[in-house]
């Protein structure tokens, strides 16, 4: 089989690593790629945006199945225009995207079906956020509307700091059109864990659960970024409360979806608040997540191609997925400056050393090759990832590797998966 895989990221190199492995893959595509997938296969220089083109690539080279990593694409309409051109492909159809597009959406659809999730206002104008703002009591959170790259919710402990976030996104517009409008939410305690599955709009196969690291700094301090660290399993996640997740989240997601006329196939990503074995969704997302998808495709035993073409081909009721016993971290090795303005092109050393130590792999995310080196040329460089017999043996190897790779002004959390230890 021909297969196309879009997207750029330290997920799309998880992804190309997995599917590389499938021995149905004749060819495996990467479009745009990095320099990690271009050595599990070919990359093709395509913007993950640009849908006329990768659907003319894919007509031209007969691809069999193509495979979207990133959720732009998803939202902009490509798994419509592909299928419509009779190619089949993986991930859900422009409306259903709207789940991860748009929160209002998400909220409102939650509080239509009876999801559990915090409660919540909606706004499009800033006077009225403010004045909702300035007659609650702190914390709360401030979330932009659309897609902000893992960067659009600020948790605000004070008044002022939620009238400036609802400046950031509305006035000053740091997040484009995703900020037109905002919801103001209440502020939820807990733990944080990432609940993914795959469905074909009937049946919704569960993956192995995965719990991520938002705040750049060590304590889940600071900003908040597309993900400093991950790792599978967690153990905020019990075999009784993945039971509850299905039941009452899941399943009714994709039941909903498909009442309101937006039948919903692909990946489904449910971020949840975990409080005293109660469960709240935070968001929802339409694909992998990244850096979860790292950690998860190192424990996964079954060929992912054979899923994601059930999936596409509504034949998931009979899958059951096989995991490995043993614990995956990924530590995300950032630029210098992120999540704010960082430096670009610097030379990454060590990369070789830090692949070769057994059950490590070095997924790219933010680099490039530059005059025959590979250099930093985004925020989140690496997701350094290794398997262990249990979680303590998976973060030594995992910051083992990160040891052995250097660049002038590289930046990692030193805490991944220590909460896994207190449990």
């Amino acid at each position: 089989m021909k297969v196309l895989l879009i997207g750029s990221g330290g997920r799309e190199h998880a992804m190309a690593w997995k599917l590389s492995k499938s021995p149905k893959i004749t060819k495996l595509y990467i479009a745009p790629g990095n320099p990690g997938t271009a050595i599990v296969g070919e990359n093709v220089m395509i913007p993950a945006e640009d849908i006329a083109g990768l659907k003319s690539f894919a007509l031209r080279e007969k691809i069999d199945l193509t495979v979207v990593g990133p959720e732009l694409p998803l939202t902009m309409g490509i798994v419509d225009v592909f299928e419509e051109a009779g190619l089949k492909i993986f991930g859900p159809s422009k409306a259903a995207a709207e789940l991860e597009g748009s929160k209002v959406f998400s909220k409102e659809l939650m509080s239509r079906y009876k999801i559990p999730t915090a409660y919540f206002k909606k706004f499009d104008r800033i006077e009225a956020a403010k004045d909702y703002i300035n007659t609650h009591n702190p914390p709360m959170v401030v979330k932009a509307d659309g897609l902000a790259a893992g960067k659009g919710v600020v948790i605000c402990q004070t008044r002022d700091e939620a009238l400036e976030a609802v400046d950031l996104m509305m006035a000053k517009k740091s997040f484009g059109t995703a900020g037109t409008r905002v919801i103001v939410e209440e502020f939820l305690e807990g733990e944080e864990a990432s609940f993914l599955a795959i469905t074909d709009g009937k049946t919704v196969v569960p993956l192995a659960p995965a719990q991520d690291h938002k705040a750049i700094f060590d304590g889940d301090t600071g900003p908040n970024t597309g993900g400093m660290g991950a790792y599978s399993p967690t153990p905020v996640v019990s075999k009784e409360l993945q039971d509850e997740v299905m039941r009452t989240v899941m399943v009714p997601t994709v039941k909903a979806m498909e009442a309101e006329g937006r039948p919903y196939k692909g990946v489904l990503y449910a971020g949840l608040m975990i409080s005293a074995g109660r469960i709240k969704v935070l968001e929802f997302n339409c694909r992998l997540g990244d850096p979860e998808t790292q950690p998860i495709l190192m424990r996964l035993e079954d060929d992912l191609l054979e899923v994601l073409l059930k999936a596409v081909e509504c034949r998931l009721e009979d899958v059951s997925l096989r995991w490995s016993d043993k614990t995956a971290v990924c530590v995300v090795m950032a630029a210098r400056g992120y999540p704010g303005i960082y430096e670009k092109g610097t030379e990454i050393h060590g990369l070789a050393e830090a692949g070769a130590l057994e059950d490590v792999v070095v997924f790219h995310a933010g680099t490039a090759v530059k005059d025959g080196r590979v250099v930093t040329s985004g925020g989140r460089v690496l997701g350094v990832t290794a398997l262990g017999v249990d979680v303590k043996n998976a973060i030594e190897n995992a910051y083992k590797a990160v040891s052995l790779i250097s660049w002038d002004g590289v930046y990692c959390r030193k805490d991944i998966g220590r909460k896994a230890l207190r449990c």
